[in-house]
C-alpha cells in the first residue's frame, strides 16, 4: 500500500496503526494538500457483504458528527476490493500508550481527559450514534492536549481482547458493560460504563476486571464487584471516585442517565466544596445474573413407618396375608407407573407451553417517530406493540419546534422485543434569560457581565452621549433590566457617558470688543469681564489676550470668558520713522529689495519688497520700548546687504543715526526734514507687502527716480548716483549719518 494513490487522491505515506478490523495509514491528500489518516478494511472481511454494508453505514453515520473532540471523517470509498475511510490525522499518541508510559495519571489530567470524552459522547448520543467500543486505544491525545474520540460505531471486528460478533455481542471485553455481555441491545449508558472503566484505569493504572479468557472477564462484568479505586490510589478524591462508582453500576438505571449528566459531574468534581463529599451508597437490587449459592436437595429416607419408627411387622399369623398383598401389588405397579408417566408428561407439556408463552416474546420493528408530534409518536409506538418510557423528556434543541420529537432511544427499523420501552425527547420553546441590570456600571464591567450570560461582544453596541456621570458609565440599556432575551439573536445597546458636554474656545485675539463678544456668545459661552491694558502688539480697541483658556480648548458650556482690550501703546513707547536708502545692483537695471525689522511689536516682521532700478529711500515706522531695541535688515536680490540697529535710548534722546544718500558731485547737499524722505512725497514704500517696480514715469503714486538724476517733477534729486569725476562707480552711493535732530554726523561711503 505504501506509495499507492488511493481513489486518485490519497497517496499512502506510511502505516501508523492497525486493529482486528482495519489497518491505518498516514496519507497525503493531493487535492487539498494536507495529511489525512486512511483506515483500510482487512482483506478477510472484503467478501462479507453484511460486514461491508454495516462498515459503510456506520462510517457515514460517524461522518455526520461535527465536534472538536471527535475525529472528523472526510470520505468513504472503495477501489477494487479496498474499502477505506478517510479521516482527520491527529499528531500525538493514543490514551493507551500514555497509560502504559505514566499511569496513574494526575487526577486533574484524568478528569480533563474524561470530560472531553464525555463531551464527545454527548454530541454522538444527541445524533443517535452509540460508540459501543470506548477504550483507551480509541482515544487520541493531540500534541496540544486536545482529546479526540475515534471509531464511532465501527469497532465491530475481532481483536485479541474483543468478543466476536456472533449475532449480538460486540466490543472490547475489558471495557464493555454487563448488558453488552448479555448480548442485549446497548444504549447510551453502555458507553458511560466504558468511560468509567477508562477513568478507573487512568487513575489506578489497572483494569477493574481481569481473567484468563474473554469469557471469564465478561462473566466478571456480570457477577463480580470491582475493587474500589481509592483502595488502590488513596490520592483520588472521594468526589472523583463517586463518578467512577456511579458510571460503573451493573444496573443501567443506577448509572448516569445521560452523558450530559456525567459531564456536569466531571466538571464540578474537583471543586473544593466537593472533593471530600460523602461516598455514594447504592441499594442492592435482586439481579438474576448474580451468582447464588443453592443448597443441595437431600433425598428422603426410605423404609420409615407411617408412625415414624422402624418396628418390624409381626411374622406370626400374618404371613399369608402378606403373600396375598404382595400379589395384588405386583399387578398394580405397572398401571401406577404408566399413570405417573402420563401425568408427568402432561405437566411438562403445560410447563413448556407456559414458559414459551411467558419467555418467548415476538420481535417488532421500531417505527420512526422523529419530527412527529408527541401524540403522533405515542400512537405509532403503541400501534407497534411498544411502550413509551415515562416520563417523556422535554428539552430545548436548536432547530426543533416545540412539541416535536427529536430523539428516540432506538433508531428506526431496529428489531426489538414486543413491549420494549422507547425513550423519547420532545422539543420545547427556547428558554429565555432575564437581562441583567448594568445601568450605573462601567462599560467594561457591563460587557464582562453580559458575556458571562453567553452574549457575544459582537452583539453589544456602544452609543456615547454627554452626561454629568463619569466617563464610561452606562446610562441606559436595551433590552431593559429583567427583560427576557434570546442569547443567540439579542442585540444589546448600551448608552455610555462621554462626560460633560464641551464647546471649543474661539480665538479672540486681534478682534474688536464687539466682535469678541459675538464670538463668545456664538460658541455657547458667556462674556465675563472686559479689561483694558496697554499693548505693543495690538492697536487700540483690539483684544490682546483671553482667559481662562487659549483658543481651541474644550470648555463646559456657559463658561464666563474674560478678555483684555488694548488702549494703545504704553506712554513710554516711541514711534520713529526710520529712513532706509537702497540702490539697485546696477543703475538702470531692476533689483528686488526686501526689508525686515524687529521692534516692540515683534521679531523679524516683514516690511515688504520692492523692485527698483534707481536709488531710493524707504521709510520704516518703528515702535521702540524701554526693553526692546529695533533692528532693520535689508536684502537685495535674495542676498543680505546691511543691518541698521536703533536703540530706545537714542530715540528718546534724539540721537538716532539715520543713513542718508550723499548728493552728486557738484551739488549742494540739502537737509531733509526730520523723519521724512528726501524724495517728493512721503515715501509710500512703508506699506510693504506688494511688489512695485520703480520706473521713469513714477506711476501709481510711488516715488520714482528718473534716469537723468531728476525727480518726477524735474528737480535734481539727492538720491541720484554719482556719474561724474568723483571716482564713485555707478550703482554705489555715499551715505552720511544724521542724528534724529538733523545734526550732520559725518560722511561714509556705501
Amino acid at each position: 500500500m505504501i506509495g499507492h494513490l488511493l481513489g486518485g487522491r490519497y497517496e499512502i505515506i506510511e502505516r501508523i496503526g492497525g486493529g482486528g478490523m482495519a489497518l491505518v495509514y498516514k496519507a497525503q491528500d493531493i487535492l487539498l494538500n494536507r495529511n489525512v489518516a486512511v483506515k483500510v478494511l482487512r482483506q478477510q472481511f472484503v467478501h462479507d457483504d453484511e460486514f461491508i454494508r454495516r462498515f459503510r453505514r456506520e462510517a457515514q453515520s460517524a461522518a455526520s458528527l461535527s465536534h472538536p473532540n471527535v475525529v472528523s471523517i472526510y470520505d468513504v470509498g472503495q477501489e477494487d476490493e479496498i474499502h477505506y475511510i478517510v479521516m482527520e490525522c491527529v499528531e500525538g499518541k493514543n490514551l493507551n500508550e500514555i497509560i502504559k508510559e505514566r499511569a496513574p495519571l494526575q487526577v486533574d489530567e484524568a478528569v480533563r481527559i474524561a470530560s472531553q470524552i464525555c463531551d464527545a459522547l454527548e454530541h454522538a448520543h444527541q445524533n443517535q450514534i452509540i460508540h459501543r467500543d470506548i477504550k483507551p486505544h480509541n482515544i487520541l491525545i493531540g500534541r496540544n492536549g486536545r482529546v479526540k474520540v475515534t471509531d464511532f460505531g465501527i469497532a465491530r471486528a475481532v481483536t485479541s481482547t474483543t468478543i466476536t460478533q456472533t449475532g449480538s455481542v460486540v466490543g472490547s471485553v475489558h471495557y464493555f458493560s454487563p448488558e453488552h455481555a448479555k448480548g442485549v441491545v446497548t444504549g447510551e449508558k453502555s458507553d458511560l460504563y466504558s468511560l468509567g472503566i477508562v477513568l478507573y484505569q487512568m487513575l489506578t493504572a489497572q483494569l477493574p476486571f481481569l481473567g484468563e479468557s474473554p469469557i471469564s472477564v465478561a462473566l466478571k462484568h456480570l457477577q463480580e464487584e470491582f475493587e474500589e479505586p481509592r483502595k488502590i490510589n488513596p490520592l483520588i478524591p472521594q468526589s472523583v471516585e463517586n463518578v467512577i462508582l456511579k458510571s460503573m453500576r451493573k444496573n443501567p438505571e443506577e448509572r448516569y442517565q445521560s452523558a450530559d449528566e456525567m459531564l456536569k459531574d466531571l466538571e464540578t468534581c474537583l471543586l473544593p466544596g466537593r472533593r471530600n463529599e460523602s461516598k455514594l451508597e447504592f441499594t442492592h437490587l435482586d439481579d438474576e445474573d448474580q451468582t447464588r449459592v443453592i443448597p443441595a436437595i437431600k433425598p428422603q429416607q426410605m423404609g420409615m413407618s407411617s408412625r415414624g419408627d422402624d418396628e418390624p411387622a409381626r411374622s406370626g399369623d400374618s404371613e399369608k396375608l402378606q403373600s396375598k398383598q404382595t400379589a395384588k401389588k405386583s399387578k398394580k405397579k405397572p398401571i401406577l407407573w404408566i399413570t405417573l408417566v402420563l401425568v408427568l408428561l402432561l405437566c411438562m407439556g403445560g410447563v413448556v407451553y407456559y414458559v414459551q408463552n411467558l419467555l418467548v416474546v415476538p420481535d417488532v420493528v421500531v417505527p420512526n417517530v422523529l419530527t412527529k408530534t408527541e401524540d403522533q409518536a405515542k400512537l405509532l409506538i403503541s400501534q407497534s406493540g411498544l411502550t413509551v418510557k415515562d416520563p417523556i423528556k422535554h428539552e430545548y434543541k436548536d432547530g426543533v419546534a416545540p412539541g416535536v420529537v427529536f430523539y428516540q432511544s432506538y433508531p428506526q427499523e431496529s428489531v426489538v422485543k414486543k413491549g420494549t420501552e422507547i425513550e423519547l425527547k420532545v422539543g420545547v420553546a427556547k428558554p429565555l434569560t432575564p437581562m441583567p441590570d448594568v445601568k450605573g456600571q462601567s462599560y467594561d464591567a457591563a460587557v464582562k457581565l453580559l458575556t458571562s450570560q453567553q452574549i457575544k461582544e459582537t452583539q453589544i453596541q456602544r452609543n456615547e452621549q454627554f452626561s454629568d456621570q463619569a466617563v464610561g458609565t452606562v446610562l441606559s440599556q436595551t433590552p431593559a433590566a429583567n427583560e427576557s432575551f434570546d442569547k443567540d439573536t439579542v442585540q444589546v445597546v448600551l448608552t455610555v457617558s462621554k462626560g460633560a458636554a464641551t464647546v471649543k474656545m474661539p480665538n479672540l485675539v486681534g478682534k474688536t470688543q464687539k466682535e469678541a463678544e459675538n464670538e463668545v456668545k456664538s460658541a455657547g459661552l458667556k462674556v465675563g469681564s472686559v479689561k483694558e491694558e496697554f499693548s505693543y502688539e495690538q492697536e487700540k480697541g483690539k483684544v490682546t489676550k483671553q482667559w481662562p483658556s487659549e483658543a481651541g480648548s474644550d470648555l463646559p458650556p456657559n463658561t464666563e470668558i474674560t478678555f483684555y482690550v488694548s488702549t494703545g501703546y504704553p506712554p513710554e513707547a516711541i514711534t520713529l520713522p526710520f529712513n532706509v536708502p537702497v540702490a539697485p545692483k546696477e543703475e538702470g537695471k531692476n533689483s528686488k529689495i526686501r526689508i525686515t525689522y524687529t521692534d516692540a511689536r515683534g521679531e523679524n516682521q516683514e516690511w515688504g519688497s520692492r523692485t527698483i532700478n534707481t536709488t531710493q529711500v524707504f521709510t520704516i515706522n518703528l515702535l521702540l520700548a524701554p526693553n526692546k531695541d529695533s533692528v532693520v535688515s535689508v536684502y537685495k536680490d535674495g542676498q543680505f546687504v546691511d543691518t541698521y540697529p536703533v536703540s530706545y535710548i537714542d530715540a528718546k534722546n534724539g540721537t538716532v543715526t539715520m543713513p542718508q544718500i550723499a548728493p552728486p558731485a557738484g551739488t549742494t547737499p540739502t537737509d531733509t526734514p526730520e523723519g521724512t524722505s528726501p524724495q517728493n512725497g512721503s515715501g509710500s514704500g512703508e506699506q510693504g507687502n506688494s511688489e512695485d517696480t520703480s520706473n521713469d514715469s513714477g506711476n501709481n503714486g510711488e516715488d520714482s527716480i528718473n534716469q537723468d538724476g531728476t525727480e518726477g517733477n524735474g528737480e535734481p534729486s539727492a538720491l541720484a548716483p554719482e556719474t561724474g569725476s568723483t571716482g564713485v562707480t555707478r550703482g554705489e552711493f555715499a551715505v552720511k549719518h544724521t542724528n534724529h535732530s538733523g545734526k550732520e554726523t559725518g560722511l561714509y561711503k556705501k
